[in-house]
């Protein structure tokens, strides 16, 4: 069971200006503290790829030194009740000599030492901690931590605007209580990248990158409810992971991920469903479904723009219709990036975020017998289906062709995520990738769907043309597909 003890939640100084004045915290007093975290790596920055944390906080006069693994987490992996964290001593006339000996691991503790004349200090963090003890409840203590001030890396420096909750005494459930009463009255939103992490990315000035998903362990005897739970965390994380991306910059690949993310959910939840509570399926579902269908809109889109569109303008001559096709594709484009960006600065989202990652934490376990079972009969499943409309396909039955594609996108997934439980069907499986059907279902996909955007952008007669080449273009796509290799 994942003991979630802490969580953090941006907000914009506005907000972080009429929080004390909460009812919440009106029985509390406020402890204030001048913080200065100064953080030490390498040159080369080793211990940031090993996710080490050396760090020295001075509160006031007082000035604490400490090693960290696995510093760099985010809200959707929980931070437990026992990390791995050692307070070690800092000769106060050598600000760069620690001594390492109290960490336990002995194998990083050598390496610290034999890193040691090479730390420096990389980046500050300066701020100020509004501190109170809340007791919401009976037996229950939840310390609310206000920061505000700056990340400074090499005169560069970002805004530090958050809170951070951390339960001293009580259950989980009573932090996210807390944390969803507060949201109530307040924009606050999960923190998705963890306060090291956006300080190495100021110091790099760095870009942000889209990111793309990651594997999720699976160890024996895990019970089902514990790998949905891991699974659900991890899409989480892949989809704030691309946030930021979303909100301030134009990639593509940005919708993609968040989409991929989010498509990755509700496949698990349908695997999971007969194992899930109705009513946890009921609330969530079709949320996660409203949102997929949001940044389906503009993925179709833009795909269309960058991908589509480029092919349709050299295969025909310039003229009115090809241009006003394309002046309508980037207004939709726009349009609809906008639309992403102003659900993803929503309550309601943040809401569901925190909302979701309370319920999956909360759900009921279940044996590990019950996973074997499901997995197996998913994927056997899934991989008749795909074969039995495969057939339909290859027989002539060119209807068949995106329920394939949809199919093979749930053994994908199922796959990737039963893959180290059985590692000869995988393999089997896989074959249906190797092949390069699922390739070219991608591209009959795209140009149905290109049609489709075309009739929208140019209805009737202005864009027949346009249409008539995209069908001609399917056609020859299905015949290369019944007459190639694949078949």
């Amino acid at each position: 069971m994942v003991i979630q003890t802490e969580l953090c939640l941006s907000l914009t100084p506005g907000v972080a200006n009429r929080l004390a004045r909460h009812p919440l915290l009106s029985d509390a007093t406020a402890v204030r503290e001048r913080i200065v975290d100064l953080c030490y790596d390498t040159p080369d920055l080793r211990l940031r790829r090993e996710q080490v944390l050396v760090l020295c906080r001075k509160i006031g006069a007082r000035c604490l030194a400490s090693v960290s693994r696995a510093a760099l987490t985010d809200f959707a992996a929980p931070k437990c009740a026992c990390p791995a964290h050692w307070e070690i001593a800092r000769e106060a006339d050598e600000p760069a000599r620690f001594d390492f000996s109290p960490v336990s691991e002995r194998r990083l503790r050598q390496w610290l030492q034999s890193l040691h004349a090479d730390l420096q200090v990389t980046f500050t963090t300066s701020f100020t901690r509004n501190a109170w003890l809340l007791r919401p409840h009976e037996g229950v203590r939840i310390e609310l931590m206000l920061d505000r001030g700056w990340i400074i890396c090499l005169g560069r420096r970002q805004a530090l605007c958050e809170i951070g909750l951390k339960l001293v005494s009580g259950s989980p459930k009573d932090l996210f209580s807390l944390a969803s009463e507060l949201q109530t009255d307040f924009s606050l939103h999960p923190e998705a990248i963890a306060r090291v992490e956006r300080s190495y990315r100021v110091l790099a000035d760095e870009s942000l990158p889209a990111v793309k998903s990651s594997p999720v362990r699976i160890d024996a005897g895990t019970s089902a409810t514990v790998y949905f739970r891991r699974i659900a965390l991890a899409c989480l994380r892949h989809l704030q992971s691309n946030e930021q991306g979303l909100r301030q910059g134009d990639d593509p690949e940005f919708v993609h991920q968040a989409r991929a993310a989010i498509r990755r959910l509700r496949s698990a939840i349908r695997i999971w469903r007969p194992l899930l509570p109705k009513d946890f399926v009921s609330r969530f579902d079709p949320r996660w479904r409203t949102l997929a269908e949001q940044l389906a809109e503009a993925r179709h889109w833009e795909v269309f723009l960058t991908a589509t569109l480029p092919t349709i303008a050299a295969d025909l001559p310039e003229g009115v219709a090809s241009a006003r096709l394309a002046n309508y594709a980037q207004r939709r484009s726009v349009i609809n990036r906008e639309a992403v960006r102003s659900t993803l600065q929503s309550d309601d989202y943040s809401r569901l975020l925190l909302g979701f990652t309370a319920a999956v934490l909360a759900l009921p376990e279940r044996d590990a017998a019950c996973l074997e079972a499901r997995a197996r009969a998913l994927l056997d499943t899934s991989a008749a289906e795909s074969g039995r409309l495969a057939a339909q396909l290859l027989a002539g039955d060119d209807s068949a062709a995106d329920r394939l594609r949809a199919a093979y996108k749930r053994l994908r997934y199922a796959l990737e995520f039963f893959a180290p439980m059985f590692a000869d069907q995988s393999r089997r499986d896989g074959r249906v990738a190797a092949n390069g059907l699922p390739e070219l279902l991608a591209r009959l996909n795209e140009l149905a769907r290109a049609v489709h955007l075309t009739e929208e952008a140019l209805p009737g007669e202005p864009g027949e043309a346009i249409r008539d080449g995209l069908e001609r273009r399917r056609k020859a796509l299905l015949a290369e597909l019944r007459a190639g290799p694949s078949a």
